[in-house]
């Protein structure tokens, strides 16, 4: 679409979607699943979406927007007329008049109230990830042959519109969401309620040339969230390509630290990926992969002392055996950077299930990149284990001397929360995840466990 120029309002909005390789006969994979939704040519008037289509099995609008409302128990958030409307192009001009202005490049729009936005996990862990993996399965349609599809052709997006929120409602405590989002897109817009109400008081009608629209009360509404009961729980039935978060993480990166740390197959920075003037650092002490345990000793959800002192007596026993560098960083006292800078040199990352494992989303995936989370035994929950893979860790649940994994296509049945879920005193016998290190560390690369 030329944004210079006014388009016709007759044109009509798609769903874009592509046909996936290898596949025969043919399969061909929308890029839109309940809650996160990309339109080609979405029009907005007045507040009020309108899809412009002859398609009769254009999917209903139930499943594509709601209403913004806090989520609660009996709050009925079903999409109506104000939110999103379906117009012929015969009649599109009644409505939306014979033009409308082009709203150019990816948009993205949080179409939900501020409820859960202010949450590190929430935010990037839910809503990032989440919308990212749907926009890259439109990569498979920038291939040609059978090559890999690669998801750097796809642009960042342009603009980050959230019409239900004002001021500062959707920044955390921490004061990490936001600069991690001028990090991550440099020339991103990020718009609010009072973009929306110029909008309106327009009265005019625009288009966006391409739009991703994220509804969480949609998501908790797809068939899959009673499976992994996580707002990205529809977008795993999507296929997207490997390794699809790696332009937004190296984004974050380069534009935290200066440079991307490369990882080599057994778990060891490159120094090839250094600057010259931070090489240096490697010295051979330090060519080793990096185990992080993120210690919680400090919050409400902890280790009792003694498992967190045998944890530790554990993990520094396998930098003296040679086999790795330790790191246990106080993240809470680190600035952004320095937090970033961690993340970006692990490969392998421990911790009490909570915020901190987030982290692996700035952590190179590799054959050996893994993450073990702890949980109070027999407790299991899907957070951190759907991050890992979807950015291509592999994930140990750790039920205090027990490791619980999965492989592709097997699942954890349900989830299960005791009463010591949230406690002070959670058990774990650390030389249980020392000894699976050591494995992940010394095995060949063709008995590595995916």
């Amino acid at each position: 679409m030329n944004s210079e120029q006014p388009s016709s309002t007759k044109q009509e909005t798609i769903i874009p979607s592509v046909v996936l390789p290898n596949t025969n006969p043919p399969v061909r994979q929308s890029a839109w699943v309940r809650g996160f939704v990309t339109f080609d040519r979405l029009y907005l008037k007045n507040g009020t979406f309108y899809v412009v289509t002859t398609d009769a099995d254009f999917p209903p609008r139930t499943e594509l927007i709601a209403q913004w409302l806090d989520l609660q128990g009996g709050v009925d958030s079903t999409a109506t007329d104000k939110e999103m409307q379906y117009i012929h192009p015969e009649k599109a001009s009644e409505v939306l008049g014979d033009y409308a202005t082009v709203i150019p490049g990816f948009s993205v729009i949080l179409y939900d109230p501020p409820q859960f936005m202010h949450h590190f996990y929430h935010w990037w862990g839910e809503i990032m990830i989440g919308m990212w993996r749907v926009y890259s399965t439109l990569a498979y349609g920038t291939t040609n042959g059978n090559s890999p599809p690669s998801v750097d052709p796809l642009p960042f997006p342009s603009r980050f519109l959230m019409p239900a929120v004002e001021g500062d409602q959707w920044r955390d405590r921490a004061g990490v969401i936001g600069p991690l989002m001028r990090a991550a897109f440099p020339a991103m817009l990020i718009e609010k309620a009072d973009w929306w109400a110029d909008l309106a008081k327009l009265g005019t009608t625009v288009v966006f040339e391409r739009t991703v629209i994220i509804s969480r009360y949609n998501a908790h509404n797809h068939p899959s969230f009673g499976i992994w009961h996580k707002m990205i729980a529809g977008t795993m039935s999507l296929v997207a390509p490997d390794g699809y978060w790696e332009p937004i993480r190296k984004s974050l990166v380069r534009n935290t630290i200066g440079y991307v740390p490369a990882i080599d197959s057994k778990g060891r920075i490159l120094r090839s990926s250094m600057p010259a003037s931070r090489s240096d650092e490697l010295e051979p002490a330090h060519e080793k992969p990096v185990v992080t345990y993120i210690s919680r000793q400090g919050a409400g959800r902890r280790l009792n002392e003694e498992d967190h002192v045998r944890l530790v007596e554990s993990l520094r026993g396998l930098e003296s055996e040679g086999l790795c560098r330790f790191e246990m960083p106080m993240m809470e006292k680190l600035t952004i950077n320095g937090q970033l800078a961690v993340g970006a040199r692990t490969t392998i990352l421990v911790g009490v299930h909570g915020n901190g494992l987030t982290h692996q989303l700035i952590m190179p995936p590799s054959l050996r990149s893994t993450i073990f989370e702890i949980f109070d035994p027999p407790a299991y929950g899907f957070d951190y284990e759907m991050l890992a893979r979807n950015l291509g860790h592999k994930h140990y649940a750790v039920n205090n001397d027990t490791l619980i994994t999965f492989s592709k296509g097997q699942y954890h049945k349900g989830v299960l929360y005791t009463p010591g879920f949230h406690g002070n005193s959670i058990p774990v016998f650390g030389p249980v995840i020392a000894d699976m290190i050591r494995r992940r560390l010394t095995e060949p690369d063709s008995s590595i466990e995916d």
